[in-house]
């Protein structure tokens, strides 16, 4: 049975305290092969080397057995082999068959390193998802996978071996699969998937994605269009015949915005995803200045065909203003005929007023007045919005 555990922090392993053997001299000169000094002034025995004590150290010298030539020591030591050498990475992974809740994967098997490859780990997730599982399995070459895996899901997979001493060998390369939405049905075979998905004709609100066709052995009925904001949330955003779309650009976010696209068939199986392309977000406006000027509209007199006005532009900002120019449009069919304290110009419905010399300053909190007079047929309706050297002034 396939083991799987959740995903867990890492955790690295700590070294434990090294273990300290200690033994006795006799059982160390045994164990190399040392046989201490008879006594003084006799020769060694060509078999038995001479050891000098160390400085500081107590010679300790053993009987030899009478009558018997000393034996001849032997030692043979064995260590565990820690060749650093992991697997090689196993190879041409391949998936079938891809049921709606199981994938059963095969792969050859990985060339031992320094030791035998004793069982292979396998990883996957979920496309645009952040969670990742893993099982381990014996020395085999397939198994199949059932724990978390859910119809109409795109799931991708990698193996790697181990070896008996804890070796790792790289994985495969990913294997990318589609579940189909049933196993009974009359269609279980996902369409291809979408292929050069790409972004043009941005606009300031407004972006066209358009992408290759996919292909299915039922026919595609149309194309499912995600936005993916990049940490494990994709929204469905349209769902489209064809094989283009007019996306509104997003609002900003500290996320990001992918996109991308899956064909869908009749019984309602989807694709692999195409590839993901950004779109950028609405700029967000600007706000507008604080405004600095205020103009009262004033109607002195009017009469059927006629009226007389008085306009007065007050500074409301902090820095004295150098030459002005009021504009304003006329909501009615009103023409200037004539004008005081301003130099008058109209332009179908938007008059300009000018400065003469004498009011050409208008210092903080101070205005000046100009009239004008003129005529009209239909309405004479007063003006509701007006500007100062281009900047937009409060009425009032």
């Amino acid at each position: 049975m396939t083991g799987v555990s959740p995903p867990s922090l890492p955790r690295r392993p700590r070294p434990g305290p090294l273990a300290a053997v200690l033994m006795p001299a006799a059982m160390l000169g045994a164990a190399l092969g040392v046989v201490p000094v008879a006594g003084a002034g006799a020769a060694a025995p060509a078999a038995h080397p001479v050891v000098a004590p160390a400085p500081g150290r107590v010679a300790v010298s053993a009987p030899e057995p009478t009558g018997t030539a000393p034996p001849t020591p032997t030692v043979s030591l064995s260590t565990p082999n820690t060749s650093p050498f992991p697997p090689g990475a196993p190879t041409n992974l391949t998936a079938g068959p891809v049921r709606s809740g199981s994938v059963t994967l095969t792969w050859t098997a990985a060339r031992p390193g320094c030791c035998a490859v004793v069982g292979y780990d396998i990883t996957y997730y979920q496309a645009f998802d952040d969670v990742i599982y893993s099982a381990a399995v014996g020395a085999v070459t397939t198994t199949t996978i059932t724990n978390y895996l859910q119809p109409g899901r795109q799931y991708s997979f990698r193996v790697a071996a181990r070896d008996s001493l804890g070796h790792r060998s790289a994985s495969t390369d990913t294997l990318t699969v589609v579940t189909p939405v049933t196993d009974t049905g009359p269609d279980t075979t996902p369409p291809s998937a979408p292929q050069n998905l790409t972004v043009s004709e941005v606009t300031a609100s407004t972006a066209r994605l358009s992408w290759s066709p996919s292909t299915d052995d039922a026919g595609v009925l149309g194309y499912n269009v995600y936005r993916f904001d990049g940490w494990f949330s994709s929204t469905l955003v349209a769902t489209v015949p064809g094989t283009t779309y007019t996306a509104s650009l997003p609002p900003p976010t500290p996320l990001t915005n992918l996109y991308y696209v899956r064909a869908r068939d009749a019984v309602g199986n989807v694709s692999i995803a195409s590839n993901t392309v950004t779109l950028p977000t609405t700029s967000t406006p600007t706000p507008p200045p604080p405004s600095t000027c205020r103009v009262t509209y004033r109607n002195q007199s009017e009469w059927q065909g006629g009226f007389v006005a008085t306009v007065t532009v007050q500074n409301t900002g902090s820095a004295p203003v150098d030459g002005w120019t009021v504009t304003f449009g006329f909501p009615g069919d009103q023409q200037v005929t004539s004008g005081w304290n301003a130099t008058l110009g109209q332009t179908g419905p938007t008059v300009t007023a000018r400065n003469v010399d004498w009011n050409r300053v208008l210092a903080p909190n101070s205005s000046a007045t100009f009239g004008l007079q003129g005529r009209w047929s239909a309405s004479d309706a007063p003006p509701t919005g007006f500007s100062l050297n281009g900047a937009v002034c409060a009425v009032g």
